[in-house]
């Protein structure tokens, strides 16, 4: 497995915890965002959203990360990334995907450079943008931790698909400066997770491209 991504990206930062649990081997190559090395033909010939994961994998380019942490689990069902449970799987897929697709819609870079150019947005109104659209799912998503009486983690005793999806959700946070002080359950998860040897080698600043 190749796994095409870029050391800051949240969506390869999930997709290097998932790998990781599988306890799949896979190749790290850096695209970097910065310089638009997504958006070259060579690139978006493989993968036409020119979008960052991909997965090279079973003869196939593989784009988006949360229809990649889906096939993964499939595929490779076992440590399963969600419980049997239907209920309990809904719970973990309401909370992930809130993350997925309320901030990350509105909050992934391409969005931040078009506030910035042609919008002529200064970046300290771009970080208030950022923490704003923040704070509208991670309070909820907080609230729902509380209701649910989590512990660790949301579901038994070990991570699964709405940590993967949290984590670099909240180290994201913390780069724009986002106070988590009153988010204990999303902090005592992310602590836990942050002690496991998959996480830790997930972590953007252990990537060969982090600078």
């Amino acid at each position: 497995m190749k796994l095409y991504g870029y050391f800051r990206s949240s969506t390869s930062y999930r997709l290097r915890i998932a790998l990781n649990l599988k306890g799949l081997a896979f190749e790290n190559v850096p695209v970097d965002l910065r310089t638009g090395a997504n958006k070259d033909a060579a690139f978006t010939s493989r993968n036409p959203f020119g979008s960052l994961p991909m997965l090279e994998a079973g003869g196939r380019d593989r784009a988006q990360s949360m229809a990649l942490l889906e096939w993964l689990d499939e595929a490779y069902p076992e440590p399963a990334f969600l419980p049997r449970d239907i209920e309990a799987r809904y719970t973990v897929r309401e909370l992930a995907y809130a993350i997925a697709t309320e901030i990350h819609a509105v909050n992934n870079l391409p969005v931040l450079k078009y506030l910035k150019d042609p919008l002529g947005h200064s970046q300290d109104e771009i970080d208030v943008w950022y923490r704003t659209w923040l704070a509208r799912t991670l309070d909820p998503v907080e609230a729902r931790l509380a209701q649910l009486g989590a512990g660790d983690f949301l579901h038994g005793d070990a991570p699964g698909f709405f940590e993967i999806v949290l984590i670099p959700q909240l180290a994201n946070a913390r780069r724009f400066d986002y106070d988590l002080t009153a988010s204990p359950h999303m902090t005592r998860i992310e602590a836990a997770c942050l002690a496991l040897p998959a996480f830790a080698a997930a972590h953007p600043d252990n990537q060969i491209d982090a600078t």
